[in-house]
């Protein structure tokens, strides 16, 4: 993955009600802080200053400007003096790329000794922004509102959390999914409406026969894999485990192979999210395990047994937490069995093989085991245990007449004891605020087996990116309870119905 140059462009909003001066002191205004901001070293992106907008015309102008600059990813504007909000209806019905409203002021303290009526209408935002921000509720518009000083470094944070999501809901248009085969068969909730979710998302969700790209597998050089089979064996753990090594080194060539043949055949047809489905291999000679995993942790987006919601997912969230400095990791997951005994409840989270080794804390190892699904031979796989800590699990489901996003915060912990037998990569979570109640909570609104995890992203940035998107979100986390939340999917059903 390439993080791309975005950039969000920071518009003033004022009037020549006041004077040239006032407008000097406004442009003047603006510039300090969009300065401030790429040089906080806190925003990810970096802030343009545009020219105060004072006009219908202008505005307008700099909105459909900022629709067909590729680099820009979001405005952010803020309303220094009074600005009347009929002059910002035509454009702000013409943009359509997110929008963050900034409720601050170029003063942190009152200047209680000098304060006059001049100055009282040269920095009026607490005015200004008032009446900007009704014009967006009466258009029934979707945008952020952030509040606070400009120099805070903590609102300087939510601003920069916010441009990774304004990110992710522009890159979410660029999305292609590349499906191996169908949904595994007689399942519900990874199926959904590949139509709907392209009008919504923007995702292109395309099927190829899995020939098709075993082919591409197939054409591989021998040169190549060795290549790769020797880069596993400096970097990864080899555990033979009582294996001969030279048929365990053949196995892990294979996934090799499919990892080269894969890259190539998705670099070649612009896709940047992949499904696979053990129950169609086709001509490949192994389960995508290994393969996968390296390729999740270089940037796609995965979902097991055709789960193209999830696997779109996964690449949303690894487009948002690019180049995010410390990142703990993000990656797709599936809820496999509890730990129910009092105080240690949990969630053991694996797959058959796909976990992306952003998440690991610790060694990594390669081991062969078999796989009763699939019919092939023992396939290699990235073995681990996830880190501790706080994230996120989210859920993509299709209702049938609207998507509903669940995130839940979880507590990523160690399980109590090792599992020497389990030869996946695992994570173990409890889901807040408490077992019993986020997975009545996580049943009652319809959740998946498989999530797009990550420990870098938070519930508000997610709940934005469903708010951009135009789709129903709910939040189970430390304060939920049960009455509410049901009371809260009841409420959704009108709200969100089409």
């Amino acid at each position: 993955m390439q993080q791309k140059q975005y950039k969000f462009w920071f518009c003033t909003g004022s009037q020549d009600l006041y004077g040239d001066e006032c407008l000097a002191h406004v442009a003047e205004h603006s510039r300090k802080i969009v300065e401030a901001f790429n040089a906080s070293g806190i925003l990810p992106y970096e802030v343009v200053w545009k020219p105060t907008l004072i006009t219908n015309e202008l505005i307008r102008k700099t909105f459909n400007e900022a629709n067909t600059d590729e680099t820009c990813a979001g405005v952010i504007t803020w309303m220094h003096t009074f600005s009347p909000a009929k002059s910002w209806i035509l454009g702000l019905q013409e943009y359509r790329k997110p929008l963050l409203h900034l409720h601050t002021q170029f003063n942190q303290e009152i200047p209680y000794d000098t304060i006059d009526m001049d100055f009282m209408n040269e920095n009026q935002s607490a005015h200004g922004d008032r009446e900007y921000g009704h014009i967006f509720s009466r258009l029934g518009m979707e945008r952020k509102v952030v509040v606070g000083f400009w120099g805070d470094p903590a609102v300087q944070a939510k601003i920069g959390s916010w441009m990774r999501t304004a990110v992710g809901v522009i890159e979410s248009s660029h999305i292609r999914v590349m499906r191996i085969s169908d949904n595994m068969r007689n399942v519900a909730v990874t199926e959904g409406d590949k139509v709907e979710a392209q009008i919504k998302f923007g995702w292109e969700v395309d099927a190829y026969p899995v020939n098709e790209i075993a082919e591409a597998v197939a054409q591989v050089s021998q040169g190549d894999i060795d290549t790769l089979v020797e880069e596993y064996y400096d970097k990864y753990e080899i555990l033979l485990e009582g294996r001969e090594e030279k048929e365990f080194r053949e196995h892990v060539a294979v996934q090799a192979g499919i990892e080269i043949g894969f890259e190539r055949f998705l670099t070649e047809k612009n896709y940047q999210a992949i499904v696979t489905h053990f129950g169609d291999l086709g001509s490949l000679k192994q389960l995508p395990g290994l393969a996968i995993q390296r390729l999740m942790e270089k940037g796609y987006g995965f979902g097991g047994e055709g789960d193209w919601k999830t696997a779109a997912m996964v690449r949303v969230m690894k487009i948002m937490t690019e180049g995010m400095k410390d990142a703990k990791g993000t990656s797709f997951m599936e809820d496999y069995t509890y730990n129910l005994v009092p105080g240690k409840e949990g969630i053991l989270q694996a797959h058959m093989l796909e976990v992306c080794p952003s998440i690991a804390d610790g060694p990594i190892s390669i081991k062969e085991q078999p796989l009763s699904m699939g019919d092939r031979e023992d396939p290699a796989r990235l073995v681990f245990t996830a880190k501790e800590g706080p994230a996120i699990a989210t859920s993509l489901i299709d209702l049938g007449d609207r998507f509903r996003l669940i995130i839940n915060d979880v507590d990523c912990k160690k399980t109590e004891k090792p599992m020497p037998k389990l030869p996946v990569a695992t994570a173990f979570w409890t889901p807040q605020p408490d077992l019993k109640t986020g997975a009545e909570a996580w049943i009652l609104a319809g959740g998946a087996h498989h999530t797009a995890f990550s420990y870098d992203l938070t519930a508000e940035q997610m709940g934005d990116w469903a708010a951009a998107m135009g789709i129903e979100a709910v939040y189970i986390d430390k304060d939920t309870t049960i009455r509410q939340f049901k009371n809260e999917l009841l409420w959704n059903s009108v709200a969100f119905r089409k």
